[in-house]
């Protein structure tokens, strides 16, 4: 029935805790910043990043308010580097990867594949299948991650939101896909663990869909999607894949 497969990540294929308050996070990230000549005291980074995100994710939106883009995303990595300017440092782009990169190490309690994911991506790309990954996610993070999951290599097409300027269920982000690859919408089924973001968003694109619900999945009824798994089972999913 699918000829494409169009995978989300964090919490449909990997399963991810992170906590950005954890003990010894924001003394440890000043610390790396101090190496680099830009000295914060911890609760003073914190505040300033907590304020960064959120001021550049408004920014966005005020950009953007009669953009076609609805949900715009913002660049993780434009945070860090405030942050070194902010104490008169320029940093590289290098440094920025790094210091981001830092803080997501120090920030995750939990970052593995679901039982059953490597084997399942294996059996739908045997069984011919296109697979593809759409994601709201950073750059800096994810591209990284997956290559240390060793999945990196499994998607014919790879589009990570912070590369994009959008990010699910903005439809702009499901065209660009769909566009680039040439994928046949009456073939193609999403698989994700979001109501909104995944299954909504993929319907609008006119795509079937697959939702399953995970310990991350948002606190939300149980969208309208074609295919409903209560909890994770790759080899349900795989059935239904490779149908």
């Amino acid at each position: 029935m699918y000829d494409t497969c169009i995978f989300d990540l964090y919490g449909t294929l990997v399963d991810i805790r992170t906590d950005e308050s954890a003990p010894g996070l924001w003394e440890k990230l000043a610390l790396f910043y101090s190496y680099c000549g830009a000295s914060w005291q911890p609760e003073e980074l914190r505040n300033a990043c907590e304020r960064l995100t959120l001021s550049m994710s408004e920014g966005r939106r005020g950009l953007r308010r009669d953009s076609h883009e609805a949900f715009p995303e913002i660049r993780i990595e434009d945070v860090f580097r405030e942050l070194f300017r902010r104490k008169d440092v320029e940093p590289d782009d290098t440094l920025v990867m790094h210091a981001g990169q830092f803080f997501r190490v120090l920030s995750t309690r939990r970052l593995r594949l679901y039982d059953g994911t490597a084997e399942m991506l294996s059996a739908v790309r045997a069984a011919g299948k296109k697979l593809y990954l759409l994601s709201n996610a950073q750059k800096i993070f994810t591209r990284y991650e997956m290559r240390a999951l060793g999945i990196s290599s499994c998607f014919d097409g790879i589009y990570i939101s912070s590369e994009h300027g959008c990010k699910k269920p903005d439809q702009l982000f499901f065209e660009k896909l769909l566009s680039e690859y040439q994928i046949r919408r009456e073939t193609a089924i999403m698989i994700g663990n979001d109501g909104v973001c995944d299954i909504s968003g993929a319907k609008q694109a006119g795509l079937h869909t697959l939702y399953v619900r995970t310990d991350i999945s948002p606190e939300e009824p149980l969208p309208d999607a074609d295919h409903i798994l209560q909890h994770m089972d790759m080899k349900r999913i795989t059935e239904i894949l490779t149908a």
